[in-house]
């Protein structure tokens, strides 16, 4: 076969290519959608590029990490993730019904669920992606679904860029995110959260991040 012949077929088979996310009832799947439903994506106003909303979620995964294995002195893992647990999907779904993630919940029978608004934009989403030559919208489903797959093999990928945080302003904090919200001054998680700014990379991917005050270490409380 010529060179242009394989060039063809290469070229063919990328048109082809399909975007495929694991089943929502697998634990790679469900924290995959979660990754997905809470970054901004091309077309929306959020957006910036491909590259920024990458960054939201290995940091929204981070986020998560830490509240199961790197709860700060002077904190409770309850006071920083509303749950007791060592799985991240407790976290994610903790809260009950209302999910601490809106959208992701366990059902009465402890089943994980999403809600329908998440489940029609995961699926339009993947719609767009199937559509013609893979571009940032496939690059972006497929990151968030490889994302998902390394963690429950082997954790976070990479380092977690607010871990080194000290002081933000005049407040002295804990280094890591805690906790990521809509980026907006309409949005705030108020009590011991500070927000982490511009250049400091505290907005990514439509979304701001959040570090938590220093405590002194007496002041820990139990659940």
């Amino acid at each position: 076969m010529g060179v242009m012949a394989l060039l063809a077929v290469g070229e063919a088979t990328l048109v082809r290519a399909q975007v495929r996310l694991d089943s929502p009832s697998t634990p790679s799947g469900y924290l995959a959608r979660l990754l997905i439903n809470e970054t901004a994506f091309p077309g929306e106003p959020a957006y910036r590029s491909e590259a920024d909303s990458r960054a939201a979620m290995q940091a929204m995964l981070w986020v998560l990490h830490s509240r199961l294995n790197h709860v700060p002195e002077g904190y409770s893992q309850r006071q920083v993730a509303d749950v007791e647990s060592r799985c991240i999907l407790d976290v994610i779904t903790a809260n009950g019904v209302k999910g601490q993630v809106e959208g992701f919940y366990r059902d009465a029978q402890g089943r994980l669920r999403m809600a329908r608004r998440v489940q029609e934009r995961v699926d339009y989403l993947l719609l767009l992606a199937n559509r013609g030559r893979p571009g940032p919208v496939a690059g972006l489903l497929n990151h968030a679904q490889t994302l998902a797959r390394d963690y429950f093999k082997a954790g976070p990928p990479g380092e977690d860029i607010f871990a080194d945080l000290k002081r933000i302003g005049g407040k002295l904090v804990t280094g890591r995110a805690y906790a990521w919200m809509t980026d907006s001054n309409r949005f705030d998680p108020g009590g011991d959260f500070v927000r982490i700014p511009e250049h400091l990379l505290g907005s990514l991917g439509g979304n701001r991040f959040y570090t938590l005050e220093k405590r002194p270490s007496s002041r820990r409380q139990g659940s």
